[in-house]
């Protein structure tokens, strides 16, 4: 097992939290997936030998979450994530995104093309959309949640295998390790049993989302090499990224069996496809 040691990060008025595997070659900044956090990288880690830094996006794992009454947007993370990579002296880095990560790294990939040097998406490529004519329902249906918040309590589990069942299933499945990893750095003690450390908010609708247009600006924007990395029974199995893969200049596409969480649950085929991808474009 590589060493991996915790990091603390001050940005955006909040204490981000980051796992810290240390190693030779260029670094790799690794963002995790919605509801998720740094633990989704730690069987992946293994099987690399680049120093990497796994965030806990705001409101994930051990990081503080977003002032009270604010809303929450995916947005957000970029500025995040450019803090946390300054805060390392990182002035380029290979930049890694699964699923909700995936989105953020579109972005921020984007919007600062000069920081990244090779860009690895699993499970995703750009954010979420919503269609320019739901924009004005989803706002209203966001701000009604937001409202109702006060009402809403987390689940409580009497132990943590408790809370292992319960993230089983989650977006097609995932094996029971990498469940136990996810809960292990997810979950907090309280007075009755165990609940998750995330953020309540982030289980609402998004008050704003890009339109599909805005997506393909920023995808356009992406000027490093990119590798889509998806598994066959994951959520690009059903074809839904194909249209934004024409919009990447340079991107290597690899389909491996698995699930959603196929870094985690079989982290060995995926980490040689990004060796692979890293050696050919040096």
């Amino acid at each position: 097992m590589r060493a991996v040691t915790e990091r603390r990060f001050h940005a955006s008025g909040q204490t981000l939290a980051a796992l810290l595997w240390e190693g030779q070659g260029e670094p790799m900044l690794a963002l995790h997936g919605w509801l998720d956090n740094a633990a989704s990288f730690i069987p992946l880690a293994q099987h690399l030998s680049s120093p990497m830094l796994a965030m806990d996006f705001s409101g994930h794992g051990h990081s503080e979450h977003r002032p009270a009454d604010l809303a929450t947007h995916l947005v957000d993370h970029v500025r995040d994530v450019l803090e946390v990579a300054e805060q390392m002296g990182w002035q380029r880095f290979v930049l890694v995104g699964h699923s909700m990560g995936a989105g953020v790294a579109s972005l921020f990939a984007a919007t600062y093309p000069e920081r990244v040097s090779h860009l690895v998406l699993l499970e995703g490529l750009g954010p979420p959309a919503t269609d320019a004519d739901d924009v004005a329902p989803t706002l209203r249906k966001a701000i009604d949640q937001i409202r109702g918040l006060s009402a809403k309590r987390k689940p409580v589990y009497s132990d943590p295998e408790q809370a292992v069942a319960a993230r089983l299933p989650a977006l097609g499945g995932l094996e029971e390790q990498s469940a136990r990893l996810l809960c292990e750095r997810g979950l907090v003690a309280v007075e009755d049993g165990w609940t998750w450390r995330t953020d309540i908010r982030l289980r609402i609708t998004s008050s704003l989302r890009l339109t599909e247009q805005q997506v393909e600006g920023f995808v356009r924007g992406i000027a490093a090499p990119t590798l889509l990395v998806l598994g066959e029974q994951g959520l690009g199995g059903d074809g839904r990224f194909a249209h934004r893969e024409a919009w990447v200049p340079a991107l290597t596409r690899v389909d491996l069996p698995g699930r959603h969480h196929l870094h985690m649950d079989d982290p060995a085929p995926v980490a040689a496809a990004i060796q692979r991808f890293l050696d050919a474009h040096q």
